[in-house]
Order: C-alpha cells, then sequence, then structure tokens
C-alpha cells in the first residue's frame, strides 16, 4: 500500500543533492507542479533532471532552474525557456538532447530493467558522434541506454489508497513510463478514493510502481504558449 502524506515538505524529505530526478508532464501539461514547489523550496541542488522539456521561466522547472538548483537537463525539446537559453549559454547547465521518441523508450527500457536498445533515430547526427553504431538488416542503428532514476516525480488524475493511478487524457504522456523507471515514486493526485472504486481496466500504472501519495490542491490549468484570434 502507497503512504498517504498531506505535506508536501515530508513528502521529498529525503531528496538529496546530486539526485537524479524522472518528472513528467509534456510542456505545462501533466506536470506535478505542487512537488516541483516543494523542490525549489526545500533548496535540493545539483539534480539531474530528466524530463521532456524544463517548463517556461515562471512556472513548473522553470522555478528550480531559475534557484540554479538543476545541474543537467536530459531532454527533447527546450525552446520556451530563456533562463535555459542563458544558462546552457554561458556553460552553467549541463544539457543532454535526445530525440523524443528516443528519450520515451529509454525510460521506457529503464523501467523494464532493459539496459540498452538499438534505434535509428539519430544515426548520421551529431548525436550519433563518439557513440556505438551497429548494422542489422543492412540498416544502420544507434545504441541508447536505458534511464532510471533515484526518484520519480509523478501527476495523476485519480489513485486508489493503494497507489493504483488514473491519469486524464495527455497527461498519460511521460508520466506512466517514469512511474516505473523511479527507485521511489511520488505520486500527486487531484483526487484520492477508496480501494475498489477504480474500475481495474481503467488503471495505467498498476501500485506496485508508487510509494508516496499526496493529494493536491488544483492550480489553474496553465498554457504553455497561447495563440487565439484577433
Amino acid at each position: 500500500m502507497a503512504q498517504i502524506f498531506t505535506s508536501y515538505s515530508e513528502i521529498v524529505a529525503d531528496i538529496h543533492d546530486g539526485a537524479t530526478l524522472l518528472v513528467g508532464g509534456f510542456g505545462l501539461v501533466g506536470i506535478p507542479e505542487n512537488l516541483i514547489i516543494a523542490l525549489r523550496d526545500k533548496g535540493v541542488k545539483n539534480v539531474t533532471v530528466v524530463s521532456n522539456n524544463c517548463g517556461v521561466d515562471d512556472w513548473g522547472l522553470g522555478l528550480m532552474l531559475r534557484e540554479k538548483q538543476i545541474k543537467k537537463m536530459i531532454s527533447s525539446y527546450v525552446g520556451e525557456n530563456k533562463e535555459f537559453e542563458r544558462q546552457f549559454l554561458s556553460g552553467e547547465l549541463e544539457v543532454e538532447l535526445t530525440p523524443q521518441g528516443t528519450l520515451a523508450e529509454r525510460i521506457r527500457a529503464g523501467g523494464a530493467g532493459i539496459p540498452a536498445f538499438y534505434t535509428p533515430a539519430g544515426v548520421g547526427t551529431p548525436i550519433a558522434e563518439g557513440r556505438e553504431t551497429r548494422v542489422f538488416d543492412g540498416k544502420e542503428y544507434l545504441l541508447e541506454r536505458g534511464i532510471t532514476g533515484d526518484f520519480a516525480l509523478i501527476k495523476a488524475w485519480k489513485a486508489d489508497k493503494l497507489g493504483n493511478l488514473v491519469y486524464r487524457k495527455t497527461a498519460q504522456n511521460f508520466n506512466p513510463m517514469m512511474a516505473a523507471a523511479g527507485k521511489v515514486t511520488i505520486v500527486e493526485v487531484e483526487e484520492i478514493v477508496e480501494v475498489g472504486e477504480l474500475d481495474p481496466e481503467h488503471i495505467h500504472t498498476p501500485s506496485i510502481y508508487v510509494q508516496r501519495l499526496i493529494q493536491a490542491p488544483r492550480f489553474e490549468k496553465r498554457i504553455e504558449r497561447l495563440t487565439v484570434q484577433k
């Protein structure tokens, strides 16, 4: 059974300096915003963050980036954060850019106990420079390592008290695979229900992957870039 917390400072208390964090979400959708704020407030330093992107300057992982708590980002998209650009160009932030599908598969592989795999993505580009490749059936493939993390920070819609999770719509993005790839998986959810209230066929992440739960206050849904007609 997952341990249920009521304090954000307590649920992240053992996340240490230098940890590797898997942080779910895509843009500003499905990000564990309250857990990120708790880590910002805790002041943890020199962390490596695996996430599709780094939020925006005033929200999501951008809050930790602004406080210079992140040492390295492993991401596929970094185009909406000016502080990210500044830190990278000044040499303050180490960045490992990974094609988005490859990033997803590296995390999924890590959660499945697969140490490495071959993919055609990145072959013949700077990503492949100095890396191991192999030819299968006349086609060249690049070796990629699976990814695991010390902690996975996850956002879900509903959970039962065992820790079974249901995500809502596009919030499924990176969250399910990261939940499986973290040594300790910490989940903030909009609603916690009794065991038996979730339809077993609708559960996306089984409780075996979840160690900690907390019910989150509901923020206004943020939009990364709002485009409207005049």
